[in-house]
């Protein structure tokens, strides 16, 4: 669970900044800062390319026909992001783009520069390793140090869920100026955020 002292700095500063800001998160209250989903920065890489610009319907499918291609095989769902198999992964799903991708994360890995020293790093010089393997981003990197190595203060000021939950609660086109006010847990603020929106997305009719 969060850290009180952390909570409630959240609180105080969201207070001074928009009352929307603050009831939003004061209604969701404390929350868990889940540990990362995957066991290297490789795997999360993996995941998040493959989902690129995908619906989340979409890219489940993918991931499923990727998996049952390993499957089927006897492999790891990793070996499959080699030369050489480039034809089952274009046959699953994955552009021709995404397929180059995961073998340059691949090429990463093995080159050394995926190891577990990058969660000693600044954000901004991890950031900058992770752009320069193809297929990764500012966002990306962005993702990989909120969710894999729990980095509090990332503001990932492309990420346009936040962004446009914090425009809509304080009524400011100043975003990157309004979340500095939270360092240094700004990614803190952006979970919040993303909280807001799913709590505020309409529910689903059941068929």
């Amino acid at each position: 669970m969060l850290d009180p002292e952390i909570y409630h700095r959240l609180l105080s500063e969201a207070e001074a900044t928009s009352p929307a800001l603050h009831a939003a998160i004061a209604a969701i209250g404390p929350i868990a800062v889940a540990p990362p989903l995957h066991a290297s920065v490789a795997e999360r890489l993996f995941v998040e390319i493959v989902n690129q610009q995908l619906s989340t319907k979409a890219a489940f499918a993918i991931g499923s026909r990727i998996e049952a291609a390993a499957q089927s095989r006897g492999m790891k769902l990793r070996d499959l992001f080699v030369p050489g198999f480039e034809a089952v992964l274009r046959g699953c799903g994955v552009s021709a783009n995404k397929v180059r991708a995961l073998h340059a994360v691949r090429e990463a890995e093995a080159r050394g520069l995926l190891g577990a020293d990058l969660g000693l790093m600044p954000h901004a010089e991890r950031s900058a390793i992770l752009c320069g393997i193809r297929g990764v981003g500012p966002w990306t990197a962005d993702m990989v140090g909120i969710f894999h190595f729990l980095d509090p203060d990332i503001w990932p000021a492309g990420d346009v869920a936040a962004v446009g939950v914090l425009r809509r609660l304080t009524g400011r086109d100043d975003t990157e100026a309004v979340a500095a006010r939270f360092a240094p847990y700004r990614s803190i603020l952006a979970r919040y955020l993303w909280r807001s929106r799913d709590a505020a997305a309409p529910a689903v009719a059941a068929a």
